[in-house]
């Protein structure tokens, strides 16, 4: 396992609460907007933090953090997911997995083993723009989708909360793309479009964002399908 990084306190990426986050280095997608380039391009090159010293730092954390987001790169590519979710889970710690769906065999192990609490996916474009978006030639969506239907079917029992989002991309979303995943998504109990920002960290430079005004418009859109929708990063 190849913890590449810590962030010690984040009031944003665990929806609610106060969480840390750990990232797991590696990922199976070459999205050009995504900002944590060196987790995903040279994840041997990335400094390593031995799991001894993350367990370390939660125990002595415990009572004072809410949870645990696990995010990547792609943490469900690394064998040792779901051990190291049970082993958060054992210190008290609520567990919030980021994943691309890609992987629904790993989703549906951490479910099934009572080891998540909290699964955010994104959905990156409609179907017809997922192989460009995600920068992988002849891209197979059919894991995605079984990973959406995962989501949306096991996430009404309460076991676990879910969302799906969006990275909004210039030059790479419309408004045909947001009934389209609309469509896709419909039933889903959250939907957030976030906002591009560029980290300076990007794996292809240049992507830009939208304005708040066109945001809204896509979020309008959004919410025919999933009445929930919201933005986020705006």
């Amino acid at each position: 396992m190849v913890v590449g990084g810590i962030r010690k306190l984040t009031l944003l990426d665990y929806p609610g609460k106060t969480a840390a986050t750990l990232f797991l280095a590696g990922c199976n997608l070459r999205c050009p907007f995504c900002h944590n380039a060196p987790l995903v391009l040279c994840p041997e090159g990335v400094e390593k933090i031995d799991t001894d010293s993350v367990f370390a730092f939660l125990k002595k954390r415990r009572g004072l953090l809410d949870g645990v987001c696990i995010t990547g790169g792609e943490p469900t590519l690394d064998p040792g997911l779901l051990w190291l979710a049970r082993e958060i889970k054992q210190l008290g710690y609520l567990v919030k997995v980021d994943t691309n769906g890609t992987r629904p065999e790993v989703l549906r192990g951490l479910i099934d083993g009572g080891c998540v609490d909290y699964i955010a996916m994104d959905i990156k474009n409609s179907s017809e723009k997922y192989a460009m978006t995600v920068g992988v030639q002849d891209f197979d969506i059919r894991p995605v989708e079984e990973s959406a239907a995962l989501l949306i079917e096991r996430g009404e029992g309460g076991r676990f909360d879910y969302e799906f989002r969006t990275t909004v991309v210039r030059g790479l979303h419309e408004a045909q793309d947001f009934h389209e995943i609309g469509s896709w998504l419909k039933g889903a109990k959250r939907y957030f479009l976030q906002a591009f920002v560029d980290s300076g960290s990007l794996i292809v430079p240049g992507p830009g964002g939208f304005g708040r005004e066109k945001m809204k418009k896509f979020l309008e859109i959004a919410r025919h399908y999933i009445p929930e929708a919201e933005i986020r990063g705006i």
